[in-house]
């Protein structure tokens, strides 16, 4: 006789992953649309095939020509998380597109790992870097934007409107993206990390201009992200909880 649980009126089985108990119980429709992203107690998520380390050692950068950070020091294993905190201007996103390897360390050293090797700089295909700069195309609907994403990624079809469930974006899913509130697009903008399938993430502000649900979605996908043994970097004002390193920058 199969066992489940009851909350706010409606069934459940135990099993059952929490993000999806979540979506149920705001009434969202469709919400096992979800369940291969987040996996299962009997069906584990599958771990990225490449696992990836990465540390920084004193490591510093400018902005035009001016010093802005110095002495970045901090590992990461993978499966674990570093939040980045900070004021406006004291060089959060200057740093994540440094570990990106879009310019060279002015001092220190980075040091990406894997198996028996290592990099100065990221290995082939292994980041998914969402910046300040939106790459959300105006004239095509949301769906039609992550399809076009899933051909650049090499991913799957059928995984584009799962990618798009999994930020809650059901209901806009055939709206062209010039319609889309800021929020709804940093959601669209986030269901590339899924189509990505790429063992680091490096997020700048992804939750601006996000409501408090899309906060909650934010530390599902970095929740799952590590639980597959990847590695995040997150620049953002917002206190994701548990299970983050945490660098304070501008004190």
């Amino acid at each position: 006789m199969k066992q489940y649980l009851r909350l706010g009126g409606a069934r459940f089985k135990p099993e059952m992953p929490a993000p999806i108990v979540a979506r149920r119980l705001r009434g969202e429709r469709n919400p096992f649309k979800c369940l291969k992203f987040f996996g299962t107690a009997g069906a584990p998520m599958q771990e990225y095939a490449r696992q990836i380390g990465f540390e920084a050692e004193n490591a510093g950068c400018d902005r035009a020509g001016a010093a802005i950070v110095r002495g970045v020091t901090f590992s990461l294993k993978p499966g674990e998380a570093l939040q980045l905190f900070g004021p406006n201007g004291s060089g959060k996103s200057s740093l994540l597109s440094m570990f990106a390897g879009l310019f060279a360390p002015v001092e220190g050293a980075l040091t990406w790992a894997s198996g028996g090797a290592r990099s100065p700089t990221p290995f082939e295909n292994s980041i998914f870097f969402m910046g300040h700069e939106s790459s959300v195309k105006p004239s095509l609907t949301a769906l039609e934007n992550l399809e076009f994403w899933a051909r650049i990624y090499g991913a799957a079809k059928e995984g584009v409107r799962e990618a798009l469930c999994t930020v809650g974006g059901d209901d806009f899913s055939g709206l062209r993206a010039s319609r889309l509130s800021a929020g709804q697009r940093r959601r669209l903008e986030l269901a590339r990390s899924v189509l990505a399938n790429r063992p680091v993430w490096l997020l700048d502000e992804p939750a601006a201009a996000i409501d408090g649900a899309g906060v909650e979605i934010i530390r599902q996908l970095t929740d799952g992200h590590r639980r597959r043994g990847g590695i995040s970097i997150i620049a953002t004002h917002d206190d994701l909880g548990g299970g983050f390193k945490r660098l304070e920058l501008g004190r």
